[in-house]
């Protein structure tokens, strides 16, 4: 702790990312990022940058993205917002959108760095307790809030939350905003996208880390009606005028463009989640439903969540742990490779017995 840190940054807990072993030969199932490698014309559309673009600073607005982002999407590029990852949209989601004199709702087993943004810019905030099942009660949402923020699937238990609960919500909250955080919908369940034309306070955040295999290039979305776009616009503008740069406007909309490789590694992470599950719950564990590329599995009474993650790391592989309230007896498991999956099943019996 430095004299010079303002009072802000001495009260401030940051949020602690998930770990990034730098040994190449572990198997690495605790960040959920994709198992297989971007579609082969994201790489051709790098390779292809040439001196000039770089020299240059990158269109501001992202417009051909933009563009590309929002014909995907059946929306216009005035309902289209890009940020450098879901996390720096997020931000700006909190501060331009969120920052009200009501509390922001949200569960209490979810993101965790959600209090930590409501702490950084000064934000109250409520959580909502998620059902004994792990499910969220839309229920406990009808209280005077200044805005509700979901995941969904919901982090870091995988369940998803149906359409109609999502629509009950933003029916509920007419002059609110409603955020559906949807990291994980690629692999299970149904974008609140399809809504945005019907419900004026409705925004949802998406990002290319997962499912197209983009984690390292750092691009994120949100989607709603062009006032609250036009909103995080101004925020953006304000921060970073240019948060997208030249290389990864133009991977992704190669991404866009090969549908046929987004949907098989789509397909195969969702089949190897089964196998997941039920080799997990043969070795007597109890695995939540998942509808995201992780699972989240207690061992079962008896055996130590937290001794197994230790164990597990100790031979090269590694999960998360979170030492938590409610979920302290939990382990989140990346959907990874058939192989890597196999890996953790096959260290797991001696580690049980």
């Amino acid at each position: 702790m430095s004299r010079f840190w303002s009072e802000l940054t001495r009260r401030l807990t940051p949020y602690v990312p998930g770990e990034q072993p730098r040994h190449r030969r572990l198997v690495k199932l605790n960040t959920n990022e994709a198992p297989y490698p971007p579609s082969p014309q994201v790489l051709v559309a790098i390779q292809g940058i040439d001196g000039e673009a770089l020299r240059r600073y990158p269109d501001p607005e992202s417009s051909a993205l933009r563009e590309a982002m929002a014909q995907y999407h059946g929306l216009d590029p005035q309902q289209v917002f890009l940020g450098n990852g879901s996390d720096e949209v997020l931000a700006h989601v909190f501060q331009g959108l969120l920052q009200q004199e009501q509390p922001l709702l949200f569960p209490d087993i979810s993101y965790s760095f959600y209090p930590v943004w409501c702490e950084l810019y000064g934000i109250a905030f409520e959580q909502i307790a998620l059902r004994d099942n792990f499910t969220i009660d839309v229920a406990g949402y009808a209280r005077p809030n200044g805005g509700i923020i979901l995941p969904n699937p919901n982090a870091p238990t995988g369940i998803v939350l149906e359409l109609a609960d999502i629509q009950r919500l933003l029916q509920d909250n007419p002059d609110r905003v409603v955020v559906i955080d949807e990291a994980y919908i690629d692999f299970g369940g149904d974008s609140a996208v399809t809504l945005i034309n019907d419900y004026a306070n409705l925004l949802v955040v998406q990002t290319l880390s997962k499912s197209r295999a983009l984690a390292g290039l750092r691009v994120g979305m949100a989607f709603g009606q062009a006032p609250l776009i036009d909103g995080l616009q101004r925020i953006k503008n304000s921060f970073n005028s240019y948060p997208l740069d030249a290389i990864a406007q133009r991977a992704v909309i190669a991404s866009l463009a090969d549908e046929d490789w987004f949907q098989d590694c789509r397909r195969k992470v969702i089949a190897t989640r089964a196998r997941l599950t039920e080799g997990l719950a043969a070795l007597g564990f109890s695995v939540l439903p998942s509808a995201a590329n992780f699972v989240f599995a207690t061992p079962g009474p008896g055996r130590d969540a937290k001794a197994i993650f230790l164990a597990l790391r100790e031979q090269g592989i590694v999960v998360r742990y979170f030492d938590k309230p409610r979920i302290a007896d939990y382990l989140r498991i990346t959907v990874g490779t058939d192989e890597q999956c196999d890996a953790l099943l096959e260290a797991l019996p001696a580690l049980l017995a």
